[in-house]
């Protein structure tokens, strides 16, 4: 119970940070990089809740993230579509095509699973590329509008937006945090664990996979939608490969399977590259072993190490505890019967 209370008194701390940040940092840049980074976040959420939970590593992430943002893009500068309405159906409609992608790649397991997806992820990246009249293909699509008012809420600010994809953000947390503590997630962890096992329990692991795809995907594209209105220009790289590979790397150094992981990796890993862009190429030559050696140390991640730690720490105490106690019951014992054969004399 106490570790339960400490654990609400950080995340009430970070959150009083996280909504002080604008007061605290007045300087443009690093806002700019924060709201990008909680952009991230959200894409990771879902990331962690496919990869994490399910057991499945899904590599068409970036895609979603790109249908997702284009989607929105098309609607409100082609079709015209008022802001929150294109908002709304450009998730939906990434949500459904994650549906039918997913009823076909869930029938494969393992490596074949992540191939499927990996090419899944590919193709949308060609059909962006190469679809100039509906994209602008290479030469990237602009005009997005910036988020439209709700009410007396005004969103055209950088620091509007700043709390607008926070709140954003929080939202998906929690919806995580309820997810993963609720019967659900422990049928996710517990298919995760043994698919095999789960079957025979009488869980349906198609029925559950397909719902954990589903919910990934929709919160990947939440997070392209709003990158879209927050940057408000396009281009096909943002469903390239690489930009999976970095999702998969803020998630590793993170802690996968964690519910902070993708909030400290994607922290970590964009302060990082932020402090070493003087090196320009030669960064990486940095970057690199500073990441092999945070995945060799921390194999499970920064904060599934720590979680661990915690854990051998509470282990550690309850043998203690157990030894002493019965350590005082053999001293009572011993007592007792020296007490006895003191009357007996």
């Amino acid at each position: 119970m106490a570790a339960f209370e400490k654990r609400r008194l950080w995340l009430a701390v970070l959150a009083a940070l996280a909504l002080a940040f604008p007061l605290l940092v007045t300087n443009g840049y690093y806002l700019h990089m924060m709201t990008i980074s909680f952009i991230w976040m959200i894409a990771v959420y879902g990331l962690n809740l496919f990869a994490g939970y399910t057991g499945y590593l899904s590599l068409a992430h970036a895609g979603f993230f790109a249908v997702g943002a284009y989607t929105l893009g098309i609607l409100t500068v082609k079709v015209g579509l008022p802001f929150w309405w294109a908002f709304v159906l450009s998730c939906a409609f990434t949500s459904l095509l994650g549906l039918v992608i997913g009823l076909v790649a869930l029938r494969t397991k393992e490596h074949f699973f992540a191939i499927y997806t990996l090419c899944v992820g590919y193709i949308i990246y060609l059909v962006i590329d190469k679809w100039d009249s509906l994209t602008g293909g290479v030469r990237g699509f602009i005009g997005i509008p910036a988020p439209g008012d709700i009410g007396p809420l005004s969103f055209q600010t950088p620091i509007a937006q700043y709390y607008l994809i926070l709140f954003f953000l929080f939202a998906v947390m929690f919806v995580m945090y309820r997810l993963v503590d609720s019967l659900t997630g422990r049928t996710y962890i517990a298919i995760r664990n043994s698919e095999e096992l789960a079957l025979t329990l009488g869980i349906s692991t198609m029925k559950n996979k397909l719902a954990s795809f589903v919910l990934s995907v929709f919160f990947t594209s939440l997070a392209g939608a709003l990158y879209a209105s927050f940057i408000r220009f396009l281009g096909p790289d943002i469903a390239y490969v690489t930009v999976m590979f970095d999702f998969l790397t803020y998630l590793l150094v993170g802690g996968i399977g964690t519910l902070a992981g993708p909030v400290v990796g994607t922290l970590l890993i964009t302060f990082l590259s932020q402090q070493l862009q003087f090196l320009q190429d030669y960064r990486m030559l940095i970057f690199g072993p500073v990441l092999t050696l945070l995945i060799i140390f921390y194999p499970h991640g920064i904060a599934g190490g720590f979680i661990r730690y915690q854990a051998k720490r509470a282990e550690v105490r309850r043998l203690e505890q157990k030894a002493n106690q019965t350590a005082a019951e053999l001293a009572a014992s011993h007592q007792g019967r020296s007490e006895r054969h003191v009357e007996e004399g």
